[in-house]
């Protein structure tokens, strides 16, 4: 008989059913399991209580060291390279590091203190002292030192003697570092001195070689007398491109008009200029006696002597000019050669002085930073002999140790991380548990055995689920209202009529007649893999929302072997489908009108026959199949479940649809794998599945329901 505690609510889909984190499914997997949470975490807390009340105390103490630089051997070193140039950097590092901790963990300095330590303790070892020790540090410069033991007076001991240890290594190391950097020093002092010597050598050869004061101050000299003689060039130049015009200038004369018509290129020459006015003032006395006398007159004679006798000497004074210009050129030619050579040498010297200046500038360079490398390795040394006088210690205890303390966890603290950590260990235990089991809590399960669609989702409700099953004198109207309340129309307060599980099933009968868009859906088989699915309580929701909705539903009872559709409706099973089929009966006569709706109509399933599947599969049973499609918009089967049976089979290819109802929480796996393999027949097409009993969505739903049922109580 299948149970009514499956009761159809919305088909809200959440976040959880289509995967992410499922918090729903988690809460409910921790539910199931509570008990197995509880265990695990009273023997977690049972145990860490045991634990607090056995453990032997552990003591624990603790002084703190102000540390100092622990060598001073970095101070003095100056990265001086092989050519006496280097940048100088500071290495001296002070803070504690990992480095240091290590060392100051050493067996180097620790066994001094373990050999003190076995002469009060003698079965002590160093994996003893060293297990115990812990070093900290806090603030670059405190050293935190750390002992624990189980023995009270071995802690306060061990502190004591770490204390006094430490202090005097701190002694130590710095005088060992002061005499490294001592003995550094007194190394490279005859380098840097043998250094210094030799670049003054060089220097002062260098000096010699050239005869060099200073390579700067020559040089400028050079270059300033080298403009001079440049100055003094370009004059002469300047003198001989004159002269060699005019002398060109000369020659074309005489040679055009002769030595007479030279004048005036040779009119600044004072000889030439005296004799060519002497010729002019003749010229002009004869012209004057022309006019008075004849040509034969002496006067005229005498006047034409005179300039016969004149002609001569212009011609020789033309000559001298001439060679007086051509020596003239000469000289300045032999002068500019002159001081080119004279350029040219001394731009030979600065060139070569050059050189010299680079070489006499890095060698001083070089001997400076020698110098000062040198002068500060002797400061140095100095102040490395001062410090080596000190005796005060570098470092210095800050905190002086406290008596040991015992650090047992109390049993009430104990108690509180036993129930936490127990509530985690067996949360996860319980999820593990969970998981691992093989029956198929959640959608989402569902969905990974099965690859139908899902048509709905009914949540669980305990409130209708612990509802008697009523019989047919039984039945009340109160009562059906309560199993299966009736639907309101929109004008009749939908927020007062909704109810959750309504929606659940005009969800499922919305998704129902999306699947089938290209054809409507006349015959409907419906049935579950095993018993107390709810399929049958699906079957009569189900019909009565598509009766609700307006079409005509014939709901038949196909389950021949244990039918219990007449009792879930109140309903007499005096006859039913085995009267149809055996005695062919009247289909109108034998069916029933059902309380629930005008529109739904109930066919029970009479007597049980011997062999189920002999009539479901018979001609007769086809012939009533169609008839019931011709007079009623669906018909709907309630088969018996599936595995084991072949009834819902034969069901299922006469309708050629079918819907499996999968009851959450109480299929196993393997049933739904066999499932599967059994629905590989080719005329039955599986419409989809719908998830009876989930608990995670009836949050949800009832969410919605409480929501809309204030909102309609506040209007009102």
């Amino acid at each position: 008989m299948e149970t009514l505690q499956h009761i159809p609510t919305s088909t809200q889909f959440t976040d959880d059913d289509e995967g992410g984190l499922q918090l729903g499914q988690v809460i409910a997997a921790l539910k199931r399991r509570l008990l197995l949470i509880a265990g695990v975490t009273a023997v977690v807390t049972i145990g860490a209580v045991f634990k607090a009340l056995t453990d032997t105390p552990i003591y624990e103490a603790q002084f703190e060291i102000l540390t100092q630089p622990t060598t001073l051997e970095n101070r003095i070193i100056s990265t001086a390279s092989d050519d006496g140039l280097s940048q100088q950097e500071d290495l001296l590092g002070s803070a504690l590091d990992e480095v240091k901790l290590q060392i100051l963990r050493s067996p180097r300095l620790l066994e001094p203190t373990l050999e003190q330590l076995q002469v009060l303790y003698p079965s002590m070892t160093y994996l003893d002292l060293v297990s115990g020790l812990s070093l900290n540090v806090k603030s670059d410069r405190i050293l935190i030192v750390k002992f624990t033991n189980e023995n009270k007076k071995l802690v306060e001991d061990t502190l004591a003697q770490l204390a006094e240890d430490y202090i005097n290594y701190s002694v130590d190391n710095r005088q060992s570092g002061i005499y490294r950097g001592i003995i550094f020093v007194d190394d490279q002092l005859p380098l840097l001195r043998d250094r210094v010597d030799l670049l003054q050598d060089s220097l002062q050869n260098l000096r010699q070689k050239y005869n060099l004061v200073d390579p700067v101050s020559q040089g400028e000299e050079l270059t300033t007398q080298v403009n001079s003689l440049r100055q003094q060039q370009l004059e002469i130049n300047l003198q001989l491109q004159e002269s060699t015009q005019t002398y060109a200038a000369l020659q074309r004369e005489v040679l055009t008009n002769g030595i007479g018509a030279v004048a005036p290129s040779l009119q600044d020459d004072a000889r030439y200029q005296q004799i060519l006015n002497q010729l002019l003032a003749l010229d002009i006395q004869l012209a004057e006696q022309s006019v008075l006398l004849r040509e034969t007159s002496p006067e005229i004679q005498h006047i034409l002597e005179q300039k016969q006798s004149l002609a001569p000497i212009l011609a020789q004074e033309g000559e001298r000019v001439q060679r007086q210009i051509s020596n003239l050129i000469e000289n300045l030619s032999i002068r500019s050669q002159i001081l080119g050579q004279a350029i040219e040498d001394l731009n030979l010297q600065i060139k070569e002085l050059s050189g010299v200046t680079r070489e006499y500038s890095d060698i001083q360079r070089e001997l400076e930073i020698a110098t000062t490398i040198l002068n500060e390795f002797r400061s140095q040394r100095e102040v490395l002999q001062i410090e080596g006088a000190q005796q005060q210690a570098p470092w210095e205890i800050l905190t002086e140790a406290r008596p040991p303390r015992a650090s047992v966890a109390s049993a009430q603290q104990n108690f509180v991380l036993g129930i936490i950590l127990g509530l985690i260990l067996g949360s996860g235990v319980a999820l593990a548990v969970d998981k691992l089991s093989s029956l198929v809590r959640t959608v989402a399960d569902l969905k990974d055995e099965l690859p139908f669609p899902l048509l709905g989702v009914i949540p669980f409700n305990q409130a209708l689920a612990a509802e008697e099953m009523p019989t047919m004198g039984q039945v009340s109207q109160s009562k059906l209202d309560a199993l299966f309340p009736k639907q309101k129309s929109a004008a009749d307060h939908p927020e007062l009529g909704m109810r959750a599980f309504s929606e659940a099933f005009r969800s499922l009968s919305t998704n129902l007649q999306l699947m089938t868009l290209d054809k409507t859906v006349h015959a409907l088989t419906i049935s579950s893999s095993s018993p107390n699915e709810g399929k049958t309580t699906v079957s009569i929701n189900l019909a009565q929302t598509l009766a609700l909705m307006g079409r005509k539903v014939l709901l038949v009872d196909t389950d021949l072997r244990r039918p219990s559709l007449h009792r879930r409706l109140g309903l007499t099973n005096e006859y039913g489908l085995m009267d149809v089929i055996v005695s062919d009966a009247d289909l109108q006569a034998i069916i029933q009108p059902s309380l629930i709706s005008p529109n739904l109509f109930v066919l029970t399933s009479g007597a049980i026959p011997p062999d189920p599947p002999t009539v479901l599969a018979s001609s007769v049973m086809s012939a009533f199949h169609q008839q019931a499609r011709e007079e009623f918009d669906l018909v709907l089967y309630d088969a018996p479940p599936m595995l084991g049976f072949a009834d819902a089979y034969l069901t299922a290819a006469l309708t050629r649809n079918l819907v499996v109802v999968v009851g959450v929480g109480n299929v196993k796996r393997s049933q739904l794998q066999q499932l599967m393999e059994s629905l590989q027949v080719p005329d039955i097409k599986v419409l989809g599945t719908v998830a009876n009993g989930v608990t995670e969505s009836s949050v949800v739903s009832y969410n919605y329901y409480n929501y809309y049922s204030s909102e309609a109580k506040a209007g009102n």
